[in-house]
């Protein structure tokens, strides 16, 4: 998501994440080879297998493997390393791997490929989109910007079967990130001899997960995962092989599965009003807030004055009646968001209450079209206009993103008299360059959780942070971000509450309005059993699938 990386992108472009989803094979046959075969379908083809270049890590946890692997419901499970110690300010982390681990062409697997291929990572020449993941990290950042050596990153390999990771600050979520792929190790025998070619085809890279890669040719619509005979966890792994086909819409997607050809097939708004009381109807949750992006910094002076305005910013927030939104537009099952962090995401270990739960804040993101009129009237005066007309950049290359942005037409025009807002849809790509160039007045965006702790979130609206392409800056918000990672890094409780006021701060501001969370839903053979999905990170988990 990568903030899906953090990639927020306006809501077509988001959905590269897609590619994480799947795709198909042949007709079974009655090998037992072929009957352990999921048969998945991809939105895109993939345009990189290499791990420090890639622009989402959906579904590569299943070939890549670090320390530790997502399991169910986000929760760690072991990986690479049999364990873990962690020093008590919170400050050095050390990773004792498992003996004979193996890489997938029977090379050995040792810490020294951990430190290889984070250093690689970092490296400017590299060009990690992903990069900023290891702020934090010992001389990280000034290793990325080219300003210290790569042999200065705090990480090191004291002999072949221990890392040791030296932070500059406790990370409450450090261990998080090493489920991450990004983090997995990389083998430099195999980059060096590869060279150019290196991850540019299947059989010019090797896997540290339970499976590996073939017939990927670096580019073409198919390719397969096989059973990784070389994973230190093999015995559990049941499939043989994970095929994938990209498919170009849903409608040939559901043919294909009713064809038993697919073992999964995502379905569009329309269609999962037609499957919902299939008893195939799958649902697969993200933690991937769609949203309303301000634009702080309008080059209109007029707009500029009005996107400024935090009346006139919570009345257009007041305005959007969510439930009908997600229920009778979007009908797939999204759901209604409390604020800019998405619900089950993260819970508070003290009392197991969802952030989203403590983030609430009254008559912010709540359907009140009375008090939407009021404000919007106090933020007319205010700014000595009565009328106020804004354009809504958007993608026109996802169908969610056109029902959504005519629907905020009407109910914003409907709702606020001398409100006028325009559509400005364009291709995702070009959408995402306009928003990063910062002409636009309101974006329509989203962004999806790298990993289960709010600050994947609430990092986004920070001044001067990549993806705050709006440019909002608040001396309030930044002081409890800052406090949150700094401070109060290392004290659980008291980094949550930091947490919590920042995003009730955020939602009265209403400088970033959520709309919906977004939901996915499928159709899967009832003999496909085992799939682990997060909604955030890694979500697709197939270690455990199988084909009963």
């Amino acid at each position: 998501m990568k903030k899906w990386p953090k990639i927020a992108l306006i809501i077509g472009t988001i959905m590269t994440l897609g590619l994480v989803l799947a795709a198909c094979g042949r007709q079974a046959t009655t090998s037992k080879s072929d009957q352990q075969t999921l048969k998945l379908s991809a939105q895109a083809p993939l345009d990189t297998i290499d791990l420090a270049k890639a622009t989402g890590y959906g579904q590569t946890g299943n070939v890549y493997e670090s320390f530790y692997r997502l399991g169910a419901h986000g929760k760690l499970t072991p990986g690479l390393a049999k364990s873990t110690d962690v020093s008590a300010d919170g400050k050095t982390y050390t990773f004792h791997l498992r003996s004979n681990l193996k890489w997938s062409n029977g090379d050995s697997l040792t810490a020294k490929d951990f430190v290889y291929s984070w250093r690689r990572t970092l490296s400017p020449a590299t060009k990690s989109q992903y990069a900023y993941l290891f702020d934090g990290i010992k001389n990280a950042t000034q290793v990325n910007k080219g300003k210290t050596a790569p042999s200065q990153l705090g990480v090191s390999a004291p002999d072949k079967r221990t890392v040791i990771v030296q932070l500059e600050k406790p990370i409450a979520y450090f261990k998080l990130l090493m489920a991450y792929p990004l983090f997995a190790p990389q083998n430099e025998r195999v980059v060096k001899q590869f060279g150019k070619k290196y991850a540019t085809q299947a059989k010019y890279m090797v896997y540290s997960g339970p499976f590996k890669m073939e017939k990927w040719n670096g580019t073409g619509n198919h390719w397969q995962f096989a059973k990784n005979d070389q994973y230190w966890d093999k015995k559990v792994v049941k499939l043989h092989k994970i095929t994938y086909q990209v498919i170009g819409n849903t409608t040939t997607g559901v043919e294909i599965y009713q064809q038993k050809k697919l073992s999964l097939t995502l379905l569009s708004n329309q269609q999962v009003k037609n499957y919902r009381t299939n008893d195939q109807f799958k649902q697969y949750p993200y933690s991937l807030i769609t949203y309303l992006k301000w634009n702080f910094h309008d080059p209109d002076d007029a707009n500029n004055l009005a996107t400024n305005n935090q009346n006139i910013r919570q009345a257009v927030a007041l305005s959007v009646d969510r439930s009908q939104l997600t229920e009778k537009v979007l009908g797939d099952g999204s759901r209604v968001p409390t604020g800019f962090v998405p619900g089950g995401l993260a819970t508070n270990a003290a009392n197991g209450k969802d952030f989203a739960t403590e983030q609430q804040v009254a008559n912010t993101v709540t359907y009140n079209p009375k008090l939407a009129k009021q404000k919007f009237a106090a933020g007319l005066k205010e700014i000595g206009v009565n009328k106020v007309s804004l354009t809504l950049l958007a993608a026109d290359d996802d169908p969610a993103s056109t029902v959504v942005t005519q629907y905020l037409k009407s109910q914003l025009e409907k709702t606020l008299p001398g409100f006028t807002l325009n559509i400005r849809a364009i291709p995702g790509k070009a959408a995402n360059t306009q928003g990063q160039k910062g002409d636009f007045d309101l974006s329509l965006s989203g962004w999806g959780g790298d990993f289960n702790d709010p600050i994947t979130f609430l990092q986004i609206p920070q001044s001067n942070t990549a993806y705050n392409y709006g440019k909002w800056s608040d001396k309030t918000y930044d002081d409890l971000i800052d406090r949150a990672q700094n401070a109060d890094a290392n004290d659980a409780a008291k980094r949550w509450q930091d947490l919590v006021d920042a995003s009730q701060h955020l939602n009265r501001v209403q400088s970033f309005t959520p709309l919906y969370q977004a939901n996915y839903a499928y159709l899967q053979q009832k003999n496909v059993h085992g799939i682990i999905h997060n909604t955030a990170g890694t979500q697709w988990n197939y270690k455990y699938t199988y084909i009963k």
